[in-house]
């Protein structure tokens, strides 16, 4: 029901307060006014007495005609006088008694004048009119002063109707005011505390009724909003913490397939996490080699009891290719683990015949997939590089073999011959000659045999060229008295690892002939990078130098440096120095390099 506001409501207690303020002001200023003129009325009509008696007794015993006409005028002034004009016309008992008491004075005054009334007379002639002048100055006294209990009984009537109206209105502000504000206040305080739940009830119809109905429906959409929005934020909560984990599995598998080939426990690891993270129970991992019919790797579920692939043809099974189909009561997804046109296996989802994968799932799935594939396929290359550097360190050292022992064994072969020949003939000189040959070639097929053993020995760890470098030289100086220096500045050069080996090996046979032939106390290796980013070698020391036929000797192995510069593709150099001593020069392009211009030159 439509109600006056509270600013009406307002507006008329503070109309009503100023009426009765009014009213009680003017009533009390209208009564006063009246209460003057009354004063004014009893002075007069006091008076009346002394000038009766006045007139009475100069007209007996002074009755002059000028004096007694003067009190006369004066006297019927005092009748006349405007403040019992309201006497003149009315009809009060007070209006009466003046009238009657005028007209009493008029008989008197005619009677005086024309009785001849002696002075002992007058008196008693004129007491009665005092009396009724002393009755009407009592009725004139009587009348001002019920006027003034009025005024009186108007302002104890106004301050109780005042009291009674600030209560009234006291009470009203305190319970359809004060109140509802301090609900509206409290229910405002709850709200942005959170509660969304607090209400208030004002039934009026009034301004802080549609406030608190405002509130209400705002509260009320608020806490709506806030409920959807909680909701959603647990969602996103809920996605966020399940995106992570996908992230955080498909992280870990790709770092672990990244530190190592995955084996059967890493592969049931990564099905147990892809379970976890794709919220999928029923998962099946078969890998397969491509002549295989039955998989040699087999993840299945931990709550199967049977084989999947029982009562069908295995191969059939795990090389159906990718798709959807549906077997009894499952709805089967197939992803095919390929890469490269090579075929590894397939993934395996089955869910109810009712449900079926969400898009992120199969997403997920997806990417399990592939990252198996490129698993599988870095671990086959990884062990066909494996075969294929067995097969090149088996030639490696066939043509160490070739190059060294079969060169002396084959030298050997020809002096034993020529020794049968010379026994033959019974020639001591070409027996004391193949004798001297003989013993020489075998120290020398022993000598090399020796290096051939610590070749094969020889490795390029973590550490790097460089530390391989220092613990060679360090083996030389302790097993010669030569002094060896290093000049290294191949730090920011990334050789591959044959190359290093290459450039090790060219070191070492330099580094041992010098040992052995060169008579000179210092040997320098540099290895530096030129300004066309090639590697330089040298190995220079400060001996007798090389002589003129070393290429027909077979003590300084110089035909197995030469074949190893060609590996590199680069050219070696072996000279006598100036200043005296042989230095071995050698140059290449790294293969980094050469990757680099290749790439140049096809864009």
């Amino acid at each position: 029901m439509r109600q006056f506001s509270i600013v009406t409501r307002v507006g008329i207690a503070l109309g009503l307060m100023v009426a009765l303020t009014v009213g009680t002001l003017l009533a009390s200023y209208w009564l006063s006014e009246r209460a003057d003129q009354d004063a004014l009325a009893i002075n007069k009509a006091g008076s009346l007495r002394m000038q009766s008696y006045r007139y009475a007794w100069h007209r007996l015993h002074q009755p002059e005609a000028e004096v007694t006409a003067e009190l006369a005028q004066q006297l019927q002034e005092t009748w006349q006088h405007p403040v019992f004009n309201r006497f003149s016309h009315g009809d009060s008992a007070l209006a009466a008694q003046f009238q009657s008491t005028r007209e009493s004075w008029l008989e008197l005054q005619e009677r005086i004048a024309t009785e001849g009334v002696v002075a002992d007379q007058v008196e008693s002639l004129i007491a009665p009119h005092i009396s009724e002048l002393d009755a009407l100055v009592g009725a004139l006294q009587q009348e001002a002063e019920s006027r003034i209990r009025a005024i009186r009984l108007i302002q104890v009537l106004s301050l109780f109707a005042t009291i009674i109206l600030a209560g009234i209105i006291a009470y009203w502000l305190r319970s359809r005011v004060r109140k509802p504000l301090q609900t509206l206040t409290q229910t405002a305080r709850r709200i942005g505390q959170g509660d969304f739940t607090a209400r208030v009830n004002h039934p009026m119809g009034d301004e802080l009724g549609v406030l608190a109905e405002t509130l209400n429906k705002m509260n009320t959409a608020v806490g709506y909003m806030y409920g959807n929005l909680e909701k959603r934020v647990d969602e996103q909560t809920q996605a966020i913490q399940h995106s992570n984990t996908k992230l955080q599995f498909l992280y870990d598998m790709a770092r672990s397939i990244i530190e190592r080939s995955p084996s059967y426990q890493d592969f049931t690891h990564i099905i147990d996490g892809l379970k976890e993270a794709a919220r999928i129970n029923d998962l099946e991992l078969c890998l397969i080699t491509p002549a295989g019919d039955k998989p040699y790797l087999q993840v299945q579920p931990e709550t199967s009891d049977d084989d999947p692939c029982a009562g069908v043809d295995c191969a059939e099974c795990v090389s159906a290719g990718g798709g959807v189909s549906v077997m009894e009561d499952k709805r089967v997804y197939r992803y095919p683990i390929e890469r490269d046109h090579h075929y590894y296996g397939v993934l395996v989802a089955r869910v109810e015949l009712g449900s079926q994968l969400d898009d992120w799932q199969q997403q997920l799935l997806q990417s399990v997939t592939d990252q198996l594939a490129i698993a599988l396929s870095l671990k086959q290359e990884e062990e066909q590089v494996r075969r294929l550097a067995l097969i090149q360190e088996r030639t490696v050292i066939a043509r160490e073999l070739h190059d060294s022992l079969a060169q002396a064994l084959s030298y050997l072969k020809i002096q034993v011959t020529r020794l049968d020949k010379a026994i033959q003939k019974d020639d001591a000189a070409t027996i004391n000659d193949v004798s001297h040959e003989l013993r020489e070639g075998l120290n020398s097929a022993y000598r090399q045999l020796r290096e051939l053993l610590t070749t094969f020995r020889l490795k390029v760890d973590g550490a790097g060229l460089i530390n391989a470098l220092q613990t060679t030289i360090k083996q030389f100086e302790e097993q010669s008295g030569l002094a060896f220096r290093l000049d290294y500045q191949l730090a920011n050069a990334p050789l591959e690892p044959h190359e290093e080996i290459h450039l090790l090996q060219i070191i070492r046979e330099a580094c041992q002939n010098a040992i052995h032939h060169s008579q000179g106390s210092e040997v320098v290796i540099r290895l530096q990078q030129t300004l066309d980013k090639g590697i330089s070698l040298s190995i220079e020391d400060n001996g007798i130098g090389i002589p003129e036929n070393a290429e027909k000797l077979n003590h300084y192995g110089l035909a197995i440096m030469q074949e190893r510069s060609k590996h590199l593709g680069g050219e070696l150099r072996i000279q006598r120095r100036e200043p005296g001593g042989t230095g071995v020069y050698f140059e290449f392009q790294p293969a980094y390099v050469n990757d680099q211009k290749a790439a140049e030159l096809s864009s």
